[in-house]
């Protein structure tokens, strides 16, 4: 994925599941990430902590560099690429699903973009635990949604009855979606770097200056009365990864087929590739993928060397699988199979 592409997460789940609090989570460690927000209204956002410096319309600016914004359906794209414009510098959007669409609908109109500046992050849903059987009987059409996520956040574990009870909720979850990553959390509590590219490291000085939001709620959470350390809240580090890194190139039929069909567990795939084709040499294909959803841009190997580098990123991944599944993709491209590249690069976002 190219730099100026901000991938956009769509969090979803059933009524108090935990989605504001995952939202709120990700905020409070966005780690010096600039994070764009769409939400109904500002009321489901701390607000209080968020240190708004201004506000314009339907816009709040934080005094973090993130953003967030209230939007509907019909001014959907237009706020997404307001949002998401060069100069705002944005990493990454989060979408929150209640009261704006049906999953379904929004995951629609973020692949609508086709944005040089929108890539479409996955569809992360969040079920509540302890009352997974209750609200899942009383609204049987919510397994539709779960069927179509990319990530499962089985959240408010603590609230079960030990690891047996963990272990049968995660099967009767498996048995909706067979293939999606299933995180089980408590208090929302996962590690935004699956979400997200980690966030570059910012020099810091020691002298006086206004604290950001996330060392602001950390400097709170330590004076916190209740005694706890909520600024360190533990990160959710139940994820695997699977990693290609060679100087050969892959065949770009077998590598789109493993984009657009992901191993069990994986969540997101990216990388560049080097495709030894007539024409492709001097191409570095950049790559993302979440649920099947595939993004290619093209870019130059100036000041790289060409190769290919490939990272899967999941939770309940067969590492291992998934490793021979990547060294698989490692062949020359046959130079008489003609439509090979195309399978690559009908993927290929145009800027606009």
């Amino acid at each position: 994925m190219t730099a100026s592409a901000a991938p956009v997460v769509v969090l979803a789940g059933f009524l108090g599941a935990g989605k504001t609090t995952l939202l709120n989570h990700v905020l409070r460690h966005a780690g010096g990430r600039r994070i764009g927000v769409l939400v109904n209204d500002f009321g489901s956002i701390n607000i209080d902590a968020l240190l708004v410096s201004g506000q314009s319309g339907g816009t709040l600016s934080l005094e973090n560099g993130c953003m967030c914004c209230t939007t509907d359906a019909s001014d959907f794209a237009e706020t997404l690429a307001g949002l998401t414009a060069p100069g705002n510098g944005i990493d990454a959007v989060l979408i929150e699903a209640s009261g704006i669409a049906e999953p379904k609908a929004l995951i629609r109109m973020v692949l609508s973009a086709r944005s040089s500046t929108v890539a479409y992050g996955g569809l992360v849903y969040v079920v509540d635990a302890a009352h997974y059987d209750d609200t899942i009987a009383e609204h049987p059409q919510l397994g539709e949604h779960l069927a179509i996520a990319d990530l499962v956040v089985c959240n408010k574990i603590d609230l079960l009855a030990g690891q047996d009870a963990v272990q049968s909720l995660i099967a009767r979850l498996r048995r909706i979606n067979s293939t999606a990553p299933i995180l089980p959390v408590a208090d929302a509590a996962v590690d935004p770097e699956l979400f997200f590219e980690p966030a570059a490291e910012i020099a810091r000085d020691d002298g006086p200056r206004q604290l950001s939001f996330d060392e602001l709620l950390l400097a709170d959470d330590h004076d916190h009365p209740d005694g706890h350390d909520h600024g360190h809240d533990h990160l959710h580090a139940g994820f695997e990864s699977a990693a290609l890194e060679t100087s050969a190139p892959v065949d770009p039929r077998r590598l789109a087929q493993f984009l657009e069909r992901p191993p069990a567990g994986a969540y997101r795939i990216k990388g560049t590739v080097l495709v030894d084709l007539d024409g492709h040499r001097d191409t570095a294909y950049t790559v993302q993928a979440v649920g099947g959803f595939v993004r290619v841009d093209a870019g130059s190997w100036r000041g790289r060397t060409p190769g290919t580098s490939l990272v899967v990123i999941g939770a309940g991944l067969d590492a291992a699988a998934t490793r021979e599944a990547l060294d698989g993709l490692v062949a020359p491209a046959d130079p008489d199979d003609v439509n090979g590249i195309l399978h690559l690069t009908r993927h290929l976002v145009t800027a606009t």
